[in-house]
This record gives structure tokens, sequence and C-alpha cells, in this order.
């Protein structure tokens, strides 16, 4: 079982067994919901999630598709879109407690992606902030 929350700890969940993939999405909307460059996703079926604290707002984000996060402290958990993913939950990957143990497998929409990501892994690396 996996377990995962928000930033502040007011929502908590846990995951049954393995994911149908988990993939890095570049795509604009999940870039600027997340504020972020990209966004992993790893893919259950609903049942496979329980929400066991608390519990997320939904926001529509586009016709079909729905959001879910802490209205609390803003973080990103869900996306749900009952007509194109019936059935299926995608949850934010960096809100588990291990993230280490759902390596990644791919990258998808990269035709949005930012240009300078696609070599963001050569770039120098610091342990901590630089010069600390």
């Amino acid at each position: 079982m996996r377990t995962g929350q928000c930033h502040c700890g007011a929502i908590r969940y846990a995951l049954e067994g393995e994911p149908m993939h988990h993939t890095l999405c570049h795509c604009t909307d999940c870039r600027r919901h997340a504020g972020s460059p990209m966004v992993g996703w790893a893919m259950f079926r609903s049942d496979q999630l329980k929400v066991t604290e608390g519990q997320p707002k939904v926001y529509e984000s586009s016709e079909t598709g729905r959001r879910h996060f802490c209205a609390d402290c803003g973080t990103g958990l869900f996306y749900t879109n009952d007509q194109v993913l019936p059935g299926i939950t995608d949850v934010q990957s960096a809100t588990l407690d291990d993230p280490d143990s759902l390596p990644a497998t791919a990258h998808i929409q990269v035709a949005d992606r930012i240009g300078w990501m696609k070599d963001a892994h050569a770039l120098p690396e610091f342990a901590r902030f630089p010069g600390s």
C-alpha cells in the first residue's frame, strides 16, 4: 500500500495495488495548474484510491476534467475525467509519502514541453542552494 498527502496534511490518501503507468506530463494545462514545468501522474483505477483524511475540493478545469486539490494549502492531488478516462484517477505522484517507490516510465505531451526542459538533466546540480 502506498500513502500520500497534501502539503499541510489536511488530506491524506491510500492506494492499493500497482498503477497502470506513471508518466511525466508536459501539457500546458497541467503546467499551469501546478505552476511547475511538468507534473508526475500515476494512473490508478478509482477503486484503488481511498481518501483517508479530509476532503479535496474539486475544480472543473475543463468541460469534463476535474482537478482535486486541498482547499487549505492548494496542493494538487488527483485528476479525473469520467468521459475520457472512466473509472480512472490520476494521482500527482510527488504527493506520495515515498515518491521514490514509484519511478516514472515516460514523458507525455512533449509537444507542449517548455523548450529548456528537454535538456534540464544536463544543468549543474547542487545538494542544497548554491554557495551554502
